[in-house]
């Protein structure tokens, strides 16, 4: 049984730095509970100059060249912490083939290739853990494999992405427009200088394949979800939205439907009394429905220093129990069922469009009479004379009706806004 384990770090930046002062603040109470001293003996940089004050306040060795980590006998634990997909691919698989233990927080190469990545750390036998690449600092994989493991996921639904939350919170609550709030953002470090991951969906779409993963065993690609950024979320459908007694939050769900799963990403109408609907600025929030447990919110900062790297000690931790109980590092997530994907065409959803009108308000009404007349579930109309502008909520549509309807729509004038809304809406 091994008392100390050495850690090599891939990057030094701002999570990184996170992890070793945690590290060091926690160091004592995780050998007492676990009876191994984790250490941190090398670090991976570009520029050791940059960073040679802080790891000598921290007592370990900077260096530029991989294998000085990952072809180290006495280092145990790979953190990667660098980001993208390569050469971070390369590097945790050339860790994995030389025996070491990886940790990371890397969504993105997870939800491409972590399929093939485990299979490497299976054959080898060391584990490979990955809490921090969603959520942040939500605990949210680990009670996924373990406290549902008795239980059926039916939905896992959530907030995903501080910086869209950031968005709409302040574009709900302040009314700014879209613009305005993802400058907001910008300036205060919430979003990059190319938000595009971010405010396209693909950034919760990495997250919510992960989270597919663990609730439902699904093997899911970005090509499989249906994704929808926030780019066209107009201030005058906010505004309408938080009459009608909404939130507007982009949703990330994978849910069950029949024998299969569905996927998706998109800007959503939340009910003001939904625990999603509280969840405000850079925040995240999970919201997972099951048979046994029922419903659940798991709830924190999705992102920052700190909070990430706590998560990633939570994974040096589980390294370490396993090696002191000589376990066998089993893949870190317990579903093996891949649930497939289902057609969507056989998923019905409920819409809220806005249309600029170029109909006087009476063309506008009989068009309308006309589309209930065709079976469309409209539960809610506004034709705003002021403003030349429809608003309707539209129920129970498949992908192809959807695509009608805006068709039909568009005949009317430019259509504006097109969010999903969450459950059937009432107006009383």
């Amino acid at each position: 049984m091994k008392k100390e384990m050495k850690i090599g770090l891939l990057g030094l930046g701002v999570v990184a730095t996170g992890v070793v002062e945690r590290l060091a603040a926690q160091q004592k109470q995780i050998e007492e509970e676990t009876g191994v001293k984790l250490t941190i003996a090398k670090a991976l940089v570009l520029d050791p100059v940059e960073k040679a004050a802080f790891a000598n306040t921290h007592g370990f060795e900077l260096t530029t060249k991989l294998e000085d980590i990952t072809e180290n006998a006495e280092i145990d634990i790979v953190i990667e912490l660098i980001g993208r997909i390569s050469p971070a691919k390369e590097y945790i698989l050339t860790a994995l083939k030389n025996g070491k233990h990886v940790v990371t927080a890397n969504k993105d190469l997870i939800a491409q290739h972590g399929q093939e990545i485990i299979e490497v750390a299976k054959a080898q036998n060391v584990g490979f853990y990955y809490e921090a690449s969603v959520g942040g600092g939500i605990p949210l994989l680990r009670p996924l494999a373990t406290s549902y493991a008795a239980d059926s996921i039916t939905s896992v639904k959530g907030i995903v992405n501080g910086t869209t939350n950031y968005m709409l919170t302040k574009m709900m609550e302040d009314q700014l427009d879209y613009q305005t709030a993802l400058e907001q953002a910008q300036n205060l470090g919430f979003a990059e200088s190319d938000p595009t991951n971010d405010v396209d969906g693909i950034d919760a779409a990495y997250k919510m394949i992960i989270l597919g993963a663990f609730a439902f065993g699904a093997e899911l690609k970005v090509t499989d979800l249906a994704i929808q950024g926030i780019r066209n979320v107009q201030a005058a459908d906010v505004k309408v939205a938080q009459s009608l007694g909404y939130e507007v939050k982009l949703i990330g769900e994978v849910k069950q439907v029949g024998e299969g799963v569905t996927a998706s990403v998109s800007p959503v109408l939340v009910a003001k009394n939904h625990p999603l609907a509280m969840i405000k600025n850079e925040y995240n929030g999970v919201f997972i429905e099951s048979q046994g447990i029922g419903q659940s919110l798991l709830y924190g900062p999705g992102a920052g220093a700190l909070p990430t790297a706590t998560s990633v000690l939570a994974d040096l931790v589980e390294i370490a129990d396993r090696t002191q109980g000589k376990q066998d590092f089993a893949p870190f997530n317990r579903k093996v069922a891949n649930a497939p994907l289902v057609n969507r065409e056989n998923v019905k959803e409920n819409y809220f469009i806005s249309v600029s009108l170029v109909t006087s308000a009476i063309e506008t009404e009989e068009f309308v009479k006309g589309l209930v007349e065709q079976g469309y579930r409209v539960v809610y109309k506004a034709i705003d004379t002021k403003n030349n502008r429809l608003s309707l909520i539209v129920n129970h549509l498949t992908p192809t009706d959807y695509q009608t309807l805006l068709t039909k729509l568009a005949t009317q004038g430019m259509i504006q806004g097109q969010l999903g809304v969450m459950g059937d809406f009432n107006e009383n």
